[in-house]
């Protein structure tokens, strides 16, 4: 993807195993961020209030070029600035490392748990996984324009959902759970889809949407937009994450170029949201402005010829993504369970349906809840999803050494690389025995550096490295 900056933003869950804590989610989340900017020195806290609801110390710049921040109380990690595949998926996982890392290292393995997925099954809580795709301020960002990417995006859920038990937000043909109430649907493909509740929203919050449509490039913006998607689910297969964004990213260019496959705009894309991702006969039946019915498959295969025609040989990780969407495609229509140990929605479903089987329990029963979540723990000895990589049925995009590597060290091909420079120097300046230097003050942001004593440095290009230049401005 040589062309396209890509960063995911992770909200992470936080399960205290105990019937009467002394602690909140809250105060544990507090905690694990404090433990990893002040013990470990993996970043550095923010001395300045980003906002109304950031004040000084709630979050920070890693050395990784990426951020660690508490929203609305949780733990979120936006990654840094990436371009290859490979360098996403590494930077995705190290997030996941350094938290549960956190967790193992304060001693709270057997009462905390930091659960990546969307949904919280007691509350109806949801908790975001939000794509962002660098795209040029000549992006047609208007309702014709975006209007051709929702399609693909209502119908890639079929291998970028994560499944779940049970749904959210149907009036009637409840199951009752325990305590809790679920609508009459046993597993679905996708965690996010009851969430959405509208095709395009400027806000984040209690009107999702599926195209966020808030304009903030985050790099200059006389260059620059910035595509940012609320509907995806935490993925935790390397293999799904790397599909989503390579194919997004390839559609995008697509709608970028004025080659997006024609008359697919569909009449109700939140209704075939939901649809898709509920249809317990995954016949993924989605209705066209025209009144015709087209499956989600055979939506994806337009794009996918699409992007095969136009951008085959582009470079190795856009021949992997035409590669591997056709076979992922080729695999639904025939048998999904060939896609176990690539894509969550599969995976979590034959795990459940051989849990459930072997103990003779329902899919609404309270012990299906359970293993769902268990699927996203992030402690590799409790974790469903890290079961099957012990199996060797995981097929993985990185390596255990590249994401140790991503926890401390930024990407060398983006902009993170100057801002991770920047904070490896303060780091190191804070822990000298030079009293001005253990002082000195900073500020940290997207696109500027800002250092006591120097000039504001500006890094609003994301492909850029100024790597050159941000090492004068600390010598």
């Amino acid at each position: 993807m040589v062309s396209r900056i890509i960063g995911l933003e992770t909200e992470y869950g936080c399960l205290i195993n105990q019937e009467d804590p002394e602690a909140s989610p809250e105060e544990i989340s507090s905690l694990l961020k404090d433990h990893i900017f002040r013990k470990k020195k993996l970043g550095l806290i923010d001395l300045h209030q980003r906002a109304h609801d950031e004040p000084p110390g709630n979050g920070g710049f890693l050395l990784n070029g990426g951020r660690i921040y508490l929203d609305m109380g949780h733990l979120e990690y936006a990654s840094p600035e990436c371009i290859q595949l490979d360098d996403l998926v590494s930077y995705d996982r190290a997030g996941d490392l350094m938290l549960q890392q956190a967790v193992e290292e304060m001693g709270l393995s057997d009462t905390v748990s930091i659960i990546k997925n969307n949904i919280d099954h007691h509350s109806g809580t949801t908790f975001g996984s939000h794509e962002n795709y660098l795209v040029s301020r000549d992006f047609p960002f208007t309702y014709e324009g975006l209007g051709q990417v929702i399609p693909f995006l209502v119908t890639r859920q079929i291998f970028t959902g994560t499944g779940r038990v049970g749904a959210q937000f149907v009036p009637d043909g409840l199951i009752v759970l325990g305590h809790l109430k679920f609508p009459n649907v046993l597993f679905q493909l996708s965690q996010r889809a009851d969430h959405i509740v509208n095709d395009f929203y400027q806000w984040v919050q209690f009107n999702r949407s599926i195209i966020n449509t808030r304009d903030e490039p985050l790099a200059d913006p006389s260059r620059f937009r910035r595509i940012h998607l609320l509907l995806g689910d935490s993925n935790m297969l390397e293999y799904a994450t790397a599909l989503k964004m390579g194919t997004t990213s390839l559609v995008l260019s697509l709608i970028e170029e004025g080659l997006g496959p024609p008359g697919l705009m569909l009449r109700d894309p939140v209704f075939d949201l939901k649809q898709i991702s509920r249809d317990p006969d995954q016949k993924w039946a989605a209705t066209l402005e025209s009144g015709k019915i087209k499956t989600a498959i055979d939506i994806q295969l337009a794009f996918l010829n699409a992007a095969k025609k136009y951008f085959s040989g582009k470079d190795s990780d856009t021949d992997w993504v035409i590669a591997e969407w056709e076979k992922t495609l080729e695999a639904l229509a025939t048998d999904p369970y060939q896609l176990v140990g690539k894509i969550d929605w599969i995976s979590k479903k034959w795990l459940l349906e051989l849990f459930l089987k072997s103990e003779k329990k329902e899919w609404h029963d309270p012990w299906a809840v359970s293993l769902d979540i268990e699927y996203h723990n992030l402690d590799p000895a409790k974790g469903l999803s890290f079961a099957l990589e012990e199996e060797g049925k995981v097929t993985r995009k990185t390596s255990d050494p590249a994401i140790r590597l991503a926890a401390s060290s930024p990407p060398r091909n983006t902009r993170a690389s100057a801002r991770g420079e920047a904070a490896k120097s303060i780091l190191a300046w804070r822990e000298s025995k030079d009293p001005e230097l253990k002082a000195i003050r900073y500020m940290f942001n997207w696109t500027n550096i800002q250092i006591e004593g120097k000039k504001p440095f500006s890094i609003e290009d994301p492909f850029k490295t100024y790597t050159g230049d941000i090492l004068k401005l600390l010598g």
